[in-house]
């Protein structure tokens, strides 16, 4: 596990946040300095065809070594880390045989990670948990998915009697701003089927994900002296507030889990002249979104009779749709991921993605995509954690799905038929 490890270490420390704003793709130069760094390493570690876009999109491949017909398998991670909190200057600590305890993050500032708010750190005693010093996110998400794959496929290479079709590897910007599959070519990839390696807790196995819609609101507003007010100001910050009322309070992401879909408001800024609001829409059911998505427009018509037309303006847009419907046709690719978790001694977590990868995309372009677990949690704070051990067993279930691919006769093992 060292040089697992020593690889995390590494490319955590490297500044890959990604910026919505920017314009740039990659929208940071960060996520092109990591990339150029993993560019040095998959050649140094004998992959083949190692390419990097202007775009910054990293892809390489390990050919086959027989000549059974064996479908390719690509295996994805990102490049960039959260824009919540900052990637700036991570300094990871590494608590070896973990005692089961509170964890002290940072004792300048008093930052606990805590059992008691986090009870799943409890799961984890005598293993190696690795954090930040609590100033900034630790980056499991993703480089713990670069760093699993790397070394998988580092391993296979290594060893001159591992049979194995063809390999492909991909790291890509901008996941976390809904921009890792813009510029991805899935043909230059080449891979029957792939997985992202970006899931969360040991043994997660992800093949569904929300319907996602993002919608901006321009209010208009009249501001006139509140002294001469009397029917004639509008006050937009009013306005929102009467149209964040309008929609359900009980679909907020703080009160919903499983396949309950949400509203989120996650920007809201104005005075009395203007307002503007932007919205995540997100369900597992297609029908459901678009039911979601024509309500909101709904609020905005009825506000816009109320208060004069062109008094609030809607922009929406789907970013991105489950990729379940994909997945179904090609079943038992999320078959064999589990079957290796089993052989691995993992116990298999099917359950629904509340949020997207790259792989929702990407199935939606040709390239059916599930998400296999990495073993971090609280993804995007300063309280993210990942079990070495976790991120272990994920090296060893890659390595088993390749091994498992190349079984000749996949009927008389009990594997999944081939893509």
């Amino acid at each position: 596990m060292q040089s697992l490890l020593d690889r995390f270490l590494k490319y955590v420390r490297i500044d890959t946040q990604s910026a919505v704003q920017s314009g740039t793709h990659p929208s940071t130069p960060g996520q092109l300095e990591l990339a150029r760094l993993l560019e040095k390493e998959l050649w140094q570690l004998g992959f083949s065809k190692v390419s990097l876009s202007d775009k910054g999109y990293l892809m390489a491949e390990i050919p086959a070594n027989t000549d059974k017909n064996i479908p390719t398998v690509g295996f994805i991670a990102h490049l960039d880390t959260s824009p919540e909190v900052t990637g700036k200057n991570v300094q990871p600590q590494v608590f070896a045989d973990y005692d089961g305890g509170d964890l002290m993050l940072n004792q300048a500032i008093n930052l606990t990670l805590k059992v008691r708010d986090f009870p799943e750190l409890s799961h984890y005693q005598g293993q190696t948990i690795i954090t930040s010093d609590g100033t900034t996110l630790l980056g499991a998400d993703n480089k713990a998915g670069i760093a699993i794959i790397i070394t998988a496929l580092a391993g296979i290479l290594a060893q001159n009697n591992f049979e194995h079709g063809r390999l492909a590897v991909a790291f890509t910007p901008d996941e976390e701003i809904g921009h890792g599959a813009d510029y991805f070519d899935v043909a230059a990839f080449g891979a029957d089927f792939a997985y992202t390696v970006d899931g969360g807790a040991l043994g997660e196995l992800e093949y569904e994900t929300f319907n996602a819609a993002l919608a901006q609101l321009d209010i208009k507003g009249c501001n006139v002296h509140p002294g001469s007010a009397y029917m004639r100001m509008k006050n937009a910050n009013l306005l929102a507030m009467e149209l964040n009322a309008m929609l359900p309070p009980q679909e907020r992401p703080e009160y919903t889990r499983d396949y309950e879909g949400f509203y989120h408001l996650t920007n809201l800024q104005g005075n009395v002249e203007a307002a503007q609001m932007t919205y995540i829409i997100r369900n597992h059911d297609r029908g459901r979104f678009e039911s979601k998505k024509a309500f909101l427009k709904s609020c905005v018509d009825f506000l816009n009779s109320k208060y004069g037309p062109k008094t609030v303006s809607l922009h929406m847009q789907d970013q991105y749709y489950n990729m379940k419907e994909k997945i179904d046709p090609v079943y038992h690719i999320v078959t064999l991921a589990e079957l290796a978790m089993l052989k691995e001694g993992v116990t298999p977590l099917i359950k629904p993605v509340r949020g997207g990868t790259d792989g929702a995309r990407l199935s939606y372009m040709g390239l059916p995509c599930p998400n296999i677990f990495t073993g971090g949690h609280n993804f995007h704070s300063r309280f993210e954690f990942i079990s070495l051990e976790s991120m272990h067993a994920a090296v060893r279930v890659i390595t088993r799905i390749v091994q498992m691919l190349a079984v000749s006769d996949p009927k008389s093992t009990g594997e999944p038929p081939r893509c």
